[in-house]
């Protein structure tokens, strides 16, 4: 106890000693004369990064807002179902295709992105709709609980039937609710089903037959429920 009250005084006493204090500072000094140049290369270094950062983000909320306005038109047509107007533009307005490609990284093309997909696998163009799909992410868990349901039909119909399995999986996990789960449930027991997973596909239509009774899909899970269970008895 006395070793560390010493030690304290004697610590006080050094910074209370001006002689101290002023060859504290020489010392300071000295350094920062020898290593000038590589503080003045740091401090350089973090101006140009926090600067390009700063400029990335205000260019990319630039370039953000101007393929909305641009995107504005593409949409329309996607909505009055003027297919290849939405993809490639009109010879005016520019398509969806063209705001992925001229504004990557931007919230528009994200959403371009999922209105591709969907586009691609309405015509059974199911690698590109893939490729699409998997680029969209979102924050609303409705619709990315249904990119997660049209990369399943992708994969479904390539025949990657353990990619379908767990993109339904997450579709019907993501944000659970009376109407939407059940409708994944339903894909997600019919992919199971394709790869011989009987037991896994009555579980989910079971779970369809208990928890979503008021469903559209109710009747027809157990219909397939009880077919499948005769499957598994004989």
């Amino acid at each position: 106890m006395a070793t560390k009250q010493s030690k304290k005084a004697h610590e006080n006493e050094l910074l209370e000693n001006p002689e101290v204090i002023a060859e504290q500072i020489g010392r300071g000094e000295a350094f920062l004369k020898k290593n000038s140049k590589i503080l003045a290369g740091v401090l350089a270094a973090a101006v140009i990064l926090i600067g390009g950062i700063l400029f990335f983000q205000i260019n990319t909320a630039n370039q953000n807002e101007k393929a909305q306005e641009e995107m504005f038109q593409a949409v329309y047509f996607y909505e009055q179902d003027s297919i290849d107007f939405a993809l490639n533009g009109d010879g005016i307005n520019k398509g969806l295709l063209s705001i992925v490609e001229d504004y990557p990284r931007t919230d528009a093309a994200n959403l371009a992105n999922f209105y591709i997909g969907s586009i691609y696998l309405s015509e059974k163009k199911f690698a590109e709709a893939l490729e699409h799909l998997e680029d969209f992410s979102s924050d609303d868990y409705l619709v990315q609980a249904k990119a997660y349901s049209l990369i399943g039909d992708a994969n479904l119909e390539l025949a990657n039937i353990d990619a379908a399995i767990s993109s339904y999986t997450k579709a019907a996990r993501t944000n659970e609710n009376k109407y939407t789960t059940p409708k994944y449930l339903a894909k997600l027991a019919v992919a199971q089903e394709e790869s011989g997973k009987i037991a896994d596909a009555i579980a989910t239509y079971t779970e369809i037959e208990e928890k979503y009774y008021e469903s559209f899909e109710y009747s027809a899970a157990r219909k397939h429920k009880a077919r499948l269970e005769g499957l598994a008895a004989k």
